[in-house]
């Protein structure tokens, strides 16, 4: 198989792999304005959560070790 026969066959791979990719992203259910708002919401308030768990267990654990090693 000569050089630019192998080329031709990368390109070809290439080129069929966006191809299909593209016609996946038709598939795709894409959510709404409304739909949207609310999971990014949810991830807010998630985000929130988390690091106010954190930040309140840190602080417990740092005061236990200042007790600890007092």
């Amino acid at each position: 198989m000569s050089i630019l026969a192998r080329m031709r066959q990368g390109f070809g791979n290439t080129f069929s792999f966006f191809s299909d990719c593209w016609s996946e992203l038709k598939k795709v259910k894409w959510p709404s304005r409304k739909e949207m708002i609310s999971y990014t919401l949810v991830v807010l308030f998630t985000v929130a959560f988390v690091t106010v768990y954190f930040y309140v267990l840190d602080l417990g654990i740092s005061e236990l070790l200042r007790l600890v090693f007092q």
